[in-house]
């Protein structure tokens, strides 16, 4: 059992990519190629399973080769120590590939373990066949390590530990178990190398990871708390590293580490600070001193349950769950924070779903005696009534639903916060400049409908532009997406360039960007004119010959440059203001490719966009004058001409080489200038010449 050779990888990699030229309604696995590094993986089988056969099969790289064996249908659901479990759907079979041996390290006189750490390498292919004909194939590439927990015999004799004030703790206290490493203990001579990789990162630290002489916060020289009281330097410790108390030389007694709740606000515990209300961006808190949380999408995509909630700052979000991974969220009975140490409760209004299709977005077929329900939320519309820095009143407005087995819920969470007038009946003054988050308003000028669009792609199913959707462009959100054209091989290079440009100039349905969130569609001063640097001149002639599956200068990157700056702040918000908007396009060399085979006739083109926010400075610096002094006498850093670097090679600023080996070169020139002076001289000549 051996890894298979560049040639084999190669071959994974091409066999495992979807082929170019197939079409949406072909069967296929997704994903097509997995690296397995447990005992269980899934994949699904996208179309009708049918009369479709599975099975999987062991596929060894030749040794001489490299190459994999090409498998047949002739296979079964149990090969060597895997076993294939498939749950057939309407248009989506779940497939399971699963190892039944044992991942446990082996002990002395032991069987059916794994002899050495990397306990499985193997290559694995999963195929679907309608009769003798190969429909999808599945490359699998395991590579599994052994469970490095310790499964023998523990002994009941209790361990004597020593006097900590007397005898110090040994050179590896996380080393616990005899014969076996101890995950995240690095100290652990049992842990090989191999074992070291999975733990690395994440070491134990302090004494019980071997440092037993980590600096505490009483000391002195260690400025490690977050917030340093002001009589801390007159009542700190002066000590040695080698008397600490975590050895027990100033103390005895059961010590304790106090239990901090998560989300804590450290300015509520702060000394000398008071929490007078909340400002954009804060965190809303709850009566027990901690963040109000609502689950929101993550950078990566992912639905984060315990992401705290904003103030001032809207959010609508979906996030995809089952009824086996659903997981209730905040109690609606948790008593708010109103920014004046008063508690308010939420005004909870129940209602139930009608229309599930709106919800559930996958379903499998299961038996009805088999299927489990139960009524969960569905969605969750919160109402923030807010007045000058507080918090007024909360509405919530819950959706239930019934959630059964196999299928795939949608939940939506949606946050808005609005302003409430004040008690003369004045309007009190909002943000009207833009806040992270929010959609950017765009005006199509010389439409009679004056309401524009600037979108971005928002692939679904395949990623094909036929199929993808349009999510709008969020203020202060770098995006980054795309979609892929199906093209022919026989494709005309103009209208190919017309058509893409088509494609990208959907996404942007506007000739004018608000500068403020409230921009008025009456006021031109209110928006920015949307510079366009236009795309190659699809009218020129360009000569590619007789060669086919051959076009240059495709415009298919769109990029939007979008530039803004801080311009004021009301009661204490930023305004952020968009000042200029540049929508320009690369060009890429697009070539037919044809895969394993050419049969085919269509190929694909990906197309993508990309979001650019750009913040510049409100008015410009001011220009650094020569020989000024800021701040210090001669700060090489503020000013334009430093005289330390006058002589900058016999200085300690430059570093090319050696410091003594400047000088020594730095002296040696001094001399042989002085030497050409005196040589110079009329004297010199006479006194030569005597």
């Amino acid at each position: 059992m051996g890894l298979p050779g560049l040639g084999a990888l190669l071959l994974l990699l091409l066999l495992a990519a979807p082929c170019p030229g197939q079409r949406a309604g072909d069967s296929v696995f997704q994903p097509s190629f997995i690296h397995m590094s447990g005992p269980r993986v899934n994949s699904f089988f996208l179309g009708n399973s049918s009369g479709v056969t599975f099975s999987v099969i062991l596929s060894p790289g030749d040794e001489e080769t490299g190459k994999l064996q090409v498998a047949n249908c002739s296979g079964s659901k149990t090969a060597g120590d895997w076993n294939l479990d498939v749950t057939p759907g309407m248009n989506t079979s779940k497939v399971t590939v699963s190892l039944t041996r044992n991942l446990e390290l082996c002990l002395p006189n032991a069987t059916d373990c794994c002899p050495s750490p990397l306990c499985v390498l193997e290559t694995l292919q999963v195929l679907a066949c309608r009769g003798s004909v190969r429909l999808a194939q599945l490359l699998i590439q395991a590579e599994i390590f052994a469970n490095s927990s310790f499964a023998g015999n523990v002994s009941e004799n209790a361990t004597i530990i020593p006097n900590q004030a007397f005898q110090p703790l040994g050179s590896c206290p996380c080393n616990l178990t005899a014969g076996a490493c101890d995950v995240r203990c690095c100290c652990d001579l049992e842990c090989t190398p191999d074992l070291k990789q999975l733990f690395n990162g994440s070491c134990f630290t302090g004494v019980f990871g071997g440092d037993v002489n980590p600096p505490f916060d009483q000391l002195c020289s260690s400025q490690s708390m977050e917030y340093t009281p002001e009589w801390f330097p007159f009542l700190c410790v002066q000590s040695s590293l080698d008397n600490t108390p975590f050895l027990g030389y100033f103390y005895h007694g059961s010590i304790s580490a106090p239990k901090v709740p998560a989300f804590t606000i450290p300015l509520q515990t702060s000394p000398g600070r008071l929490f007078t209300g909340y400002r954009q961006g804060d965190p809303i808190i709850t009566e027990e001193n901690e963040y109000f949380t609502i689950p929101q999408q993550s950078l990566a995509g992912q639905c984060v349950g315990n992401a705290p909630v904003a103030y001032l700052q809207d959010f609508d979000v979906k996030c995809l769950t089952s009824l086996e991974s659903y997981k209730e969220g905040l109690p609606h009975h948790v008593r708010i924070n109103t920014g004046t140490a008063d508690f308010i409760q939420q005004n909870v209004t129940y209602r139930t779903v009608t229309d599930r299709g709106k919800f559930i977005t996958e379903s499998e077929n299961l038996h009805p005696a088999e299927v489990l329900c139960q009524n969960v939320t569905f969605a969750e519309h919160y109402t923030f009534i807010c007045k000058d820095k507080n918090i007024e009143q909360v509405n919530v407005t819950v959706f239930l639903g019934s959630l059964c087995d196999g299928e795939i819920l949608t939940q939506r969470f949606t946050v808005e916060f609005l302003s409430l007038k004040s008690t003369n009946g004045e309007e009190l003054p909002e943000n009207t400049g833009y806040q992270v988050g929010k959609p950017v308003r765009a005006a199509n000028i010389n439409a009679s409908d004056p309401l524009g669009t600037l979108n971005i792609w928002q692939p679904a199913g395949r990623g094909l532009c036929a199929s993808a959707t349009y999510t709008p462009v969020l203020f202060g959100v770098d995006f980054y997406s795309g979609c892929i054209l199906e093209v022919g091989i026989n494709e005309d290079c103009s209208l190919l360039r017309g058509n893409v440009t088509e494609k990208l100039n959907s996404l942007i349905q506007a000739t004018h960007i608000g500068k403020r969130d409230n921009s008025s569609y009456s006021d031109p001063d209110d928006w920015v004119q949307i510079i366009r640097l236009d795309p190659f001149n699809s009218d020129t002639n360009v000569s590619t010959g007789n060669l086919k599956g051959f076009c240059p200068d495709i415009p298919a990157n769109l990029n939007i440059h979008i530039m803004f700056a801080e311009v004021g702040a009301v009661q204490g918000i930023p305004q952020q203001q968009i000042l200029a908007v540049q929508i320009s396009y690369s060009t890429v060399l697009w070539q037919f490719q044809c895969g394993l085979s050419c049969g085919n006739s269509l190929s694909f083109l990906p197309i993508t966009a990309s979001v650019q926010f750009i913040k510049v400075p409100a008015q410009p610096p001011v220009r650094k004058t020569r020989y000024h002094r800021i701040y210090v006498e001669f700060d090489c850093n503020q000013n334009d001409v430093c005289l330390q670097q006058l002589f900058y090679p016999l200085t300690r600023f430059y570093t090319g080489e050696p410091y003594s080996q400047c000088l020594a070169k730095g002296l040696l020139l001094a001399f042989l200038v002085l030497l050409a002076v005196i040589m110079s001289n009329p004297w010199f000549s006479k006194l030569w010449n005597r």
